[in-house]
């Protein structure tokens, strides 16, 4: 199972971008999907989760600007970010939980988010 993230780039402070998670298998409502985030020297940082039955939790530094969603059609799961802020800079990495199908979890390549003031 491969995952394929993309969308990310530079953008100014209060700006949007859209991340792209597109997964090499098909992908149902029941597989929970992940984004998380990372800066150098720190751990990596769970920032929106999508899971059973379309709940969505987000970490407290994104909630109301950031939003976790899924196109099961085209086996993409997206992060759509607004508002962003310097401190939103760094490398975003979706993860799939295909563990209900005996498979685990499998992590996306990373793409790179910065946000210039």
């Amino acid at each position: 199972v491969q995952l394929q993230a993309s969308g990310g780039g530079l953008v100014r402070v209060g700006g949007s971008l859209r991340l792209s998670c597109t997964v090499s298998r098909n992908i149902l409502d029941s597989d929970q999907m992940y984004w998380y985030r990372q800066t150098p020297g720190k751990q990596r940082e769970l920032v929106a989760s999508l899971l059973w039955h379309g709940t969505t939790r987000y970490a407290d530094s994104v909630k109301g600007r950031f939003t976790i969603s899924r196109d099961n059609a085209n086996n993409t799961v997206f992060l759509q970010m607004s508002d962003l802020k310097p401190e939103d800079t760094a490398v975003y990495y979706c993860k799939a939980d295909f563990t209900a199908w005996g498979l685990g979890h499998f992590w996306g390549q990373g793409t790179l988010v910065t946000v210039s003031s």
